[in-house]
C-alpha cells in the first residue's frame, strides 16, 4: 500500500492501525527494548497508586523585616542633607538627614534678644520697687524662656536619626535637597538584620494544604546551594491577584539568621505539608483543572 493511501485512510483507522503496530512490538516477537520499557512504565504506574511521598507546596518567598520601624519628619520643612540611602546599614542614634533650620535660629534670635532686653528691664524695676512692672516683666521673661526652650527642641528635631540598628529599606533623598517635607511625611523606614520573616505567596489552588505550624525550606537566589529551615506562623485568608492568578500571603519564621541575609532578598520556599500517594502529587493539579472546566460547562 502506498503512502498516500496510507495518509488517505480515516482517523480510526489510522488510530486502530497504531495500537495494533504497538500492541504486535510490545507483546510479539522481539522488540525486547520496548517491552522492557512497557514493563518499567506499568510498574511506574501500578506502584504510584501504593507508594507515599513526601508533598510539598512550592511558592515564590521573600524576606522581610520582622519588624519595620518608620522614620518621619518631626517637622514640617525643607531637606538640607540626606546621605542615607536604602541597603546602608546604619547604627542606633546615626543622623540620616538633616532639615533646613535657618528660620529656627532666626527666631531663637530674635527671642533671645528680647529675653535680654526684658530681663534688663526686670532688673530696672527691682531698683525701682516697682511691682506692678515687676509682675508683668516676670511674666514676659518666662514666656522668653519658654518660647526658646520650644525653639531648641524644634532645632533637635531637624536632626533625622536612626531610631534602631539596622539596614534602611526604603527612603532616598540623596537627588532631593531641598524639597519639601510635611510634618509626620514618612521618610525611611529601617529594618533590623537580627530577626527576618519569610513571606511566601500561595496558589489559591494549594491553599487549603497550608497550616500554621508546618515547616519547610527556603532556597534564595543569592545563596543557591544553601536551604533554609522555617516554619508557618501567619496564614493571611485574603487573596491578591497577581498576574492573572491569585495568591494568599503566608509569613514564615526563620530558625536561623545569617549575616549575608537583606531583606527584600528573593526566592522559592517549600513547605512539607506529608506525605501522599504519588500518583495524587502528579496528577493533582490537572484534575482539578479538568473539574472545574467541567463544572463551569455543566
Amino acid at each position: 500500500m502506498s503512502v498516500d493511501s496510507l495518509n488517505d485512510r480515516p482517523i480510526n483507522e489510522k488510530f486502530s492501525g497504531f495500537c495494533q503496530s504497538l500492541l504486535s512490538s510490545i507483546f510479539g516477537s522481539g522488540q525486547l527494548g520496548k517491552k522492557m520499557i512497557f514493563l518499567i512504565l506499568c510498574v511506574v504506574f501500578i506502584g504510584s497508586f501504593f507508594l507515599q511521598w513526601d508533598y510539598k507546596v512550592s511558592a515564590n518567598a521573600i524576606l522581610e523585616g520582622a519588624i519595620e520601624r518608620v522614620v518621619a519628619s518631626p517637622e514640617g520643612g525643607f531637606i538640607r542633607d540626606a546621605s542615607a540611602r536604602p541597603g546602608d546599614i546604619v547604627k542606633l542614634g546615626a543622623i540620616m538627614a538633616t532639615l533646613d533650620d535657618r528660620e529656627l535660629q532666626l527666631e531663637k534670635l530674635k527671642w533671645t534678644s528680647k529675653q535680654r532686653q526684658i530681663s534688663n528691664e526686670y532688673r530696672e524695676a527691682l531698683a525701682s520697687h516697682n511691682r506692678s512692672q515687676i509682675g508683668i516683666l516676670r511674666a514676659q521673661l518666662l514666656q522668653a524662656e519658654a518660647q526658646q526652650e520650644i525653639l531648641e527642641q524644634q532645632l533637635k528635631r531637624t536632626v533625622i536619626r536612626s531610631p534602631i540598628s539596622g539596614v534602611i529599606v526604603r527612603g532616598d533623598y540623596t537627588k532631593s535637597l531641598g524639597a519639601p517635607v510635611e510634618r509626620g511625611q514618612v521618610l525611611y523606614k529601617v529594618s533590623p538584620l537580627e530577626d527576618f520573616r519569610v513571606v511566601l505567596k500561595i496558589d489559591e489552588s494549594d491553599f487549603s494544604e497550608v497550616a500554621i505550624g508546618m515547616v519547610g525550606g527556603l532556597t534564595l537566589s543569592a545563596a543557591a546551594e544553601e536551604t533554609f529551615e522555617f516554619k508557618v506562623i501567619k496564614i493571611t485568608p485574603v487573596s491578591t491577584p497577581e498576574n492573572g492568578v491569585n495568591y494568599f500571603r503566608v509569613e514564615a519564621s526563620m530558625s536561623a539568621t545569617p549575616d549575608f541575609l537583606r531583606p527584600g532578598m528573593q526566592g522559592v520556599g517549600k513547605i512539607s505539608v506529608g506525605e501522599r500517594q504519588m500518583f495524587w502529587i502528579w496528577t493533582h493539579k490537572m484534575t482539578d483543572w479538568i473539574r472545574l472546566k467541567l463544572w463551569s460547562l455543566w
